[in-house]
């Protein structure tokens, strides 16, 4: 049997553009002699397609859509698609998370999704039913019978050290040991994270080792909101060694040819038509999904152009980098807008990236308008605004500019704060925080310090080249990476003067945020009571601000967003 895995991006909703992606994949795969197409879970729709699954109307045009597929399906060919499926005489949740094989003239619902998640940033039981057996989807190829075992998503993440996601023991791995398949298929939607990929590849290598057989996992791509999905597909056989790896952070087609799974020959295969690539570097991983997040999420929304505030600090300069790659320096726009407390260097620096990038840069100083506002403020104060009232009004003046030029131009402004100062609330509401999306506000400031330090070797050429930017010399430069981090709101302003050290800062936050530490934990592994108090009240007192930031591009365990639902209001 031949397989196609077709890792694709979708748009959310468009159920009759995503058709016209599956059938061009399907054309496509047909052309290379594929027997069965995989395409994503809930291909159909894009994944997550939230409370859109709440209308009607289109569950009944997903029925059009899947019989106009199987009109227009390449004969020979069959193809799984991830859909909706409607559970007759059910209320919400009134369907299944389900796949569909398509062949020329007809289509029929073949699996349904058994585990799904309800933490982090997935709610599928205010949508979805669980399925309630395994599902063995029995194909005739190459002149043979194949008994194919067929999993979504969450199915396979089933190992003994995650479940507690699972406490009531639900295994569908265990539940196809009995029917003695040929091959497993997992289509998944699976969001990036850090490290991800080897988690994926480990559970699918147990997996296989249970089953006795190769595992397929065929992941979607793309930016959907917040949530970027790396692709990065593979195949391994009854051993868990790689037979197949498709890109990260790119939409591919690849091929496989598969020979059944017998006792005495597990995991037997014929030469695959695409190569095992090597694994990317992590950093150049975290560019692509940055790079692939900007790009989809300006696209999708109907931006062409992208203007941000480069202040010569390094948090606006991997801004104005990703965003250069995303969509073309011709495009992004960095505006400039010093203060009296603007230093000369950072001027320099943010005009010497912007000439490494190639970016259009304006210059609007902001002197002329704080001495505007201290004057209209200072009658109801009795005297002009001072202390952090005086920082704050320089950042809100900033922030109007740029919502201003935007709006004027077009544009989609990007937010340039990071996962340390959301964390903490260092940053201003209606101020630096404006935007309509926070490329890096899921990166601690010591993992933006690491990824521009990569940005600036040599290692990251090739990656720098194939995004379109410059792949010699420093891109970042090393004036920025080495600086001491400052709002410069005030003269000589660090903010190491009212924050922690970030290298002692994010690890406590990390902990904190992603694993949930308490602080009482915190203080019995070493860490100083006094600080952990102070960065534990600093996280839940700005609860506030992060409720109002912009979309944050998640990358990590758990970012700020749809996967943080901590109340405002707490003790």
């Amino acid at each position: 049997m031949r397989l196609a895995l077709a890792q694709l991006n979708p748009l959310v909703g468009d159920l009759e553009g995503n058709g016209r992606r599956i059938l061009a994949a399907a054309e496509r795969a047909s052309a290379g002699g594929a027997d069965l197409l995989l395409t994503p879970e809930l291909s159909l729709w894009g994944y997550p397609p939230r409370d859109l699954l709440l209308r009607p109307a289109l569950i009944q045009r997903q029925e059009r859509v899947l019989a106009s597929l199987a009109a227009a399906c390449p004969g020979g060919l069959a193809l799984l698609v991830g859909v909706a499926e409607p559970a007759a005489g059910r209320r919400q949740p009134g369907l299944y998370n389900a796949l569909a094989l398509v062949q020329r003239g007809g289509w029929r619902h073949v699996c349904r999704k058994r585990l799904l998640p309800t933490y982090d940033v997935f709610d599928e039981r205010r949508y979805f039913l669980p399925g309630d057996a395994a599902a063995v989807l029995e194909l005739e190829a190459g002149g043979r019978p194949w008994r194919l075992g067929l999993t979504i998503c969450e199915d396979l993440w089933v190992e003994e050290n995650l479940r507690s996601r699972w406490p009531d023991a639900v295994d569908p791995i265990a539940d196809l040991v009995p029917g003695r398949i040929d091959l497993l298929l997992n289509l998944s939607a699976s969001p990036f994270g850090r490290g991800k990929g080897e988690v994926r590849q480990a559970l699918a290598a147990r997996a296989a080792a249970r089953l006795g057989a190769p595992v397929a996992y065929l992941n979607q791509v793309g930016g959907n909101d917040e949530l970027v999905f790396d692709g990065a597909s593979f195949v391994v056989d009854g051993s868990g060694r790689p037979l197949l790896r498709l890109g990260c952070a790119a939409e591919d087609l690849g091929f496989w040819d598969a020979a059944p799974a017998r006792e005495d020959a597990v995991g037997a295969t014929t030469p695959a038509t695409t190569t095992v690539a090597a694994p990317q570097d992590p950093w150049e991983q975290l560019l692509r999904v940055l790079v692939l997040g900007v790009r989809d999420y300006a696209a999708k929304c109907g931006f062409r152009r992208a203007l941000l505030g480069l202040s010569g600090g390094i948090d606006s300069a991997l801004v104005a980098v990703i965003a250069a790659a995303a969509l073309g320096p011709d495009r992004v726009e960095g505006l400039r807008m010093p203060s009296p407390f603007s230093s000369a260097g950072s001027l320099d620096d943010a005009d010497a990236l912007a000439h490494r990038l190639g970016l259009r840069t304006g210059t609007l100083p902001i002197a002329p308008l704080m001495e505007a506002f201290a004057a209209g403020l200072t009658p109801e104060l009795g005297a002009p605004p001072a202390g952090v009232t005086e920082e704050n009004l320089q950042s809100r003046i900033r922030g109007t500019l740029l919502m201003a030029v935007a709006n004027q131009k077009g544009g989609l402004l990007l937010s340039t704060g990071n996962k340390s100062e959301l964390a903490v609330g260092y940053c201003t509401l209606y101020g630096d925080m404006n935007g309509g999306l926070a490329v890096i506000g899921d990166l601690y400031k010591t993992t933006i310090s690491g990824l521009c330090d990569w940005l600036d070797g040599e290692a990251s050429g090739p990656c720098r080249a194939a995004l379109g930017l410059p792949s010699d010399g420093e891109l970042i430069g090393v004036a920025i990476r080495t600086k001491p981090p400052s709002a410069e709101l005030r003269p000589d302003q660090r903010d190491s003067d009212s924050l922690p050290d970030y290298a002692v800062l994010d690890p406590l936050l990390k902990a904190c945020i992603e694993a949930m530490r308490t602080p009482e934990e915190l203080v019995a592994q070493g860490a100083d009571p006094a600080l952990v108090a102070r960065v534990a009240g600093l996280l839940r007192r700005a609860e506030f601000k992060r409720r109002q930031a912009a979309p944050v591009l998640k990358v990590s365990d758990r970012a700020f967003g749809s996967g943080w639902r901590m109340p405002i209001a707490s003790a």
